[in-house]
């Protein structure tokens, strides 16, 4: 099997800013090809832009902008999951002998409200994500005897780990109490429980190893992929206080790279709200079910930045078309030891999860040195 690695990363601050889409992804973009001059744009074969602002022809767009002509060039959706199913893509593009050098790009705007599903008649009138967030949450907190002071400490911990975030979209720290009383959105589900839509991008772009070692560039390379799709409607899980398809993506990844859950040293967990990040734990493995709000608690109360180092989706923002991108940036740049403040010691294997729609489909790429 061929190895490939990212050779080169870009990101944007996440804000509220009002910005055009296009003007979002050429910011990452050139802030990739600023930190990385050495970069000959003319040998990139592919660019493929993730985004569910899917109206536009994006990816020839930005093409343009930065000045070559890809022999593929497409856009790429899947909900909150498009960051890493572009990195798979183009993963696939060079493991197929189609393409050496592939730029992904991806970007949204701050008023994208994600995708609320009109066909999914099971959902009746509650069609927006925090909804089935909440009813996640019930039946976690039922399970698992945990309380609203238990879940807490999610954006509590992440909040304060985003501040080591120079691109984060939160700069504050809350204590639970402020969680607790940030406004009642449902029955379970506060403010401080939620993800934001945001305006950002992020950009990697992965070469074979033949050229990045023909260039001398400094490479992470990506050992282990696992995706698994389960449905479209959140309905169909078989359990809704564990994610079936986290699980099974999470096996297959280790299972690529040869490794075992124990041998990851960092993690970007897909934290869209507070429920979702004990959750993924445990279907990940990295603790007993009913137990990951307790290694949440560990982690924060020793200050160990291990999961979601840049603040997860709750403390850095959820532009949806970007945030794959930027957990997988996040990793690379613990791995090469570049995360300042937020650097975990001793990395040298890392995990990125990223899901859609309930964990209805998940992605889970290892990363290491």
């Amino acid at each position: 099997m061929k190895k490939i690695g990212i050779i080169a990363y870009g990101i944007t601050p996440f804000t509220k800013d009002d910005q055009k889409i296009e003007s979002s992804l050429l910011k990452s973009t050139k802030n990739l090809f600023e930190n990385n001059p050495q970069i000959n744009r003319g040998d990139i074969d592919a660019v493929l832009v993730s985004t569910n602002n899917n109206s536009k022809y994006l990816s020839p767009i930005l093409s343009e902008m930065i000045d070559i002509q890809p022999k593929i060039a497409h856009s790429i959706e899947s909900l909150c999951n498009s960051g890493t199913n572009s990195i798979v893509s183009a993963y696939s593009y060079i493991a197929s002998g189609l393409a050496d050098m592939v730029l992904i790009s991806g970007a949204e705007r701050y008023d994208s409200p994600g995708h609320i599903l009109e066909w999914d008649n099971s959902r009746g009138e509650y069609k927006h994500p925090i909804f089935w967030a909440s009813i996640f949450t019930k039946s976690y907190k039922r399970q698992f005897s945990i309380s609203d002071v238990d879940l807490a400490v999610v954006p509590v911990k992440n909040h304060k780990q985003a501040k080591e975030n120079p691109n984060a979209m939160s700069n504050k720290t809350y204590s639970i109490q402020d969680v607790l009383e940030s406004k009642k959105l449902t029955e379970d589900i506060r403010l401080l429980d939620c993800s934001r839509p945001c305006t950002g991008s992020a950009s990697v772009i992965l070469a074979s190893e033949e050229i990045a070692r023909e260039n001398n560039y400094e490479s992470t390379w990506i050992t282990g992929i696992g995706q698994k799709t389960t449905s479209a409607g959140f309905t169909k899980n078989i359990s809704l206080s564990s994610m079936e398809s986290t699980k099974l993506a999470g096996r297959a990844a280790l299972k690529m790279a040869n490794r075992t859950i124990s041998d990851i040293d960092v993690a970007e967990i897909h934290d869209a709200f507070s429920v979702c990040e004990p959750i993924a734990l445990e279907s990940l493995g990295f603790s007993n079910l009913g137990n990951g709000i307790n290694m949440v608690k560990d982690l924060y109360e020793t200050n160990n930045f291990k999961i979601n180092p840049r603040g997860g989706l709750i403390g850095s923002g959820h532009p949806l078309g970007a945030t794959g991108i930027a957990q997988t940036i996040e990793i690379t740049q613990q791995i090469q030891s570049k995360a300042g403040n937020r650097q975990v010691d001793d990395v040298n294997v890392g995990l990125v999860h990223n899901m859609s729609a309930a964990a209805t489909s998940s992605t889970v790429l290892i990363l290491e040195k």
